[in-house]
């Protein structure tokens, strides 16, 4: 047996306790009052590092949330790889939902339940314990290893595209291996190749200057929630086909590798529509389900509002109507270029007797794909593989993690997605939790990558 597996043998009890310190930290980043706790939170991982050997350990500022990082580059000739993560957690409200107070960890029936348990504590907690391993019980990495943990994540990590800019130098690696994300399932590994992008705004709707009497002016003036449905309607055909001029553009099509690398993923169309409660599902024509959610750009409204609202009749024709939207973007679509497609798109089509206006909500998030055969994602591969005794699944996200992007943009690195929580832990839920059988599975996983890095380098 290895020197480090014998370690993270016999430490499985002080690895939880340490697990459970960690969780106490009510590190809300999106509420003032707990600054100074996001702050403990990183001071806590900073004495961890220096504990266990770490080196250049330090809190570096953002101008809000700070950045915990570290290092150790003794490994000569030997790729360098840095570890991403967060210690910041969402809110917790509801809170007469949970079972126990969410930042009083508990552990029942093999599950640590507490907020930020599976997002992300757990998940930036699993590679510093395997670093400690690999130090205590083999006295040196076998690879020169950068942590870079953030405690503004959850907020949307506001400063980091400026502090990556700024410390380009001291964040450069090789490879850039994200601890937060998941796996497909408890037995199933997966390696995450792609997260969309996303373009947000909001429709403003105009038609007389003050609400009018329906009776005395119906018919004879542009009612604003007419013309926004108008308007709405005509972003779509029928079948679900995006209808902007320009709007794919800079799509790049799916190969026909990607489509059968999608199907190897088992969907069953029947279970689908049963989970969501609709007997219909609804798309681009074309595509599968998988196709459509993760390799796919959408347009979706996501909110509509305008005139009377209350219960009963209010005869009334309204001022204003508004509409919020967003799409989600595949790689190489930029988010201004999308705006401004649809912004040209909406001033078309309003109807006569209606004024319109336009407004980007944020600058948007740019997509985000790597190759599936770099050659961190082969290493990975075959580790996931002799972990899970299965090959993992290669699949995309509908979701955005601009981190991801940032990596590449500042940095010039591909981020392997290598994390070992599961969708179904409830982030940012009551009752969040932990499998501690991945959390233990976590711990072997990095040592074994580490490791391969080490003996292989990033050879393709």
């Amino acid at each position: 047996m290895s020197a480090w597996q014998t370690y993270l043998d016999n430490n499985q009890d002080k690895f939880l306790n340490d697990f459970l310190e960690f969780l106490k930290f009510p590190s809300i980043s999106s509420l003032p009052e707990h600054m100074d706790d996001v702050r403990r939170a990183g001071q806590w991982v900073m004495d961890y590092l220096n504990n266990i050997g770490m080196e250049n350990v330090q809190m570096l500022e953002t101008g809000a949330h700070p950045i915990v990082y570290a290092d150790w580059m003794h490994a000569e000739g030997k790729p360098t790889v840095l570890i991403y993560g967060h210690f910041d957690t969402q809110p917790v409200d509801p809170l007469d939902q949970w079972d126990n107070p969410p930042f009083e960890p508990t552990v029942k029936d093999g599950r640590v339940y507490a907020r930020g348990a599976s997002d992300d504590k757990g998940g930036m907690f699993t590679p510093i314990v395997a670093a400690e391993a690999l130090l205590k019980g083999e006295g040196a990495l076998p690879v020169n290893v950068k942590f870079f943990f953030e405690g503004q994540e959850e907020i949307g990590s506001p400063q980091l595209p400026e502090f990556m800019e700024k410390h380009k130098d001291l964040l450069a690696c090789d490879l850039a291996l994200s601890a937060d994300g998941g796996q497909w399932g408890e037995d199933q590994p997966s390696l995450m190749l792609g997260f969309k992008g996303m373009c947000a705004l909001q429709i403003d709707v105009r038609g007389p200057n003050l609400d009018l009497h329906s009776g005395l002016y119906g018919g004879a003036v542009q009612n604003p929630i007419h013309a926004l449905v108008r308007i709405l309607d005509s972003l779509r055909s029928p079948e679900g086909k995006i209808l902007v001029g320009g709007f794919f553009d800079d799509v790049v099509d799916l190969t026909d590798a990607d489509k059968a690398g999608f199907a190897e993923v088992p969907y069953d169309d029947a279970s689908y529509k049963k989970d969501l409660d609709v007997d219909a599902l609804f798309g681009e024509p074309g595509y599968t389900t998988y196709e459509q959610t993760w390799a796919r750009p959408t347009l979706e409204v996501n909110g509509i509002y305008g005139g009377f609202q209350d219960e009963g009749v209010k005869t009334v024709i309204p001022s204003l109507a508004h509409a919020k939207i967003t799409c989600r973007l595949v790689a190489d679509q930029d988010p201004q270029k999308i705006f401004n497609a649809i912004k040209t798109h909406i001033e078309k089509n309003t109807p006569p007797g209606a004024k319109v206006t336009v407004t980007a909500l944020g600058d948007g998030v740019e997509a985000y794909l790597m190759p599936s055969d770099h050659p961190g994602n082969h290493a990975a591969s075959a580790v996931l593989t002799e972990l899970y005794g299965k090959k993992p699944y290669y699949v995309r996200v509908g979701g955005s993690l601009p981190v991801c992007t940032l990596f590449k943009k500042y940095l010039d690195v591909y981020m392997i997605n290598y994390a070992f929580c599961l969708m179904d832990e409830q982030a940012h839920a009551p009752n969040e939790f932990f499998r501690l059988s991945n959390f233990d599975r976590g711990h072997k996983a990095y040592c074994m990558l580490l490791h391969h890095l080490g003996e292989h380098g990033l050879a393709s």
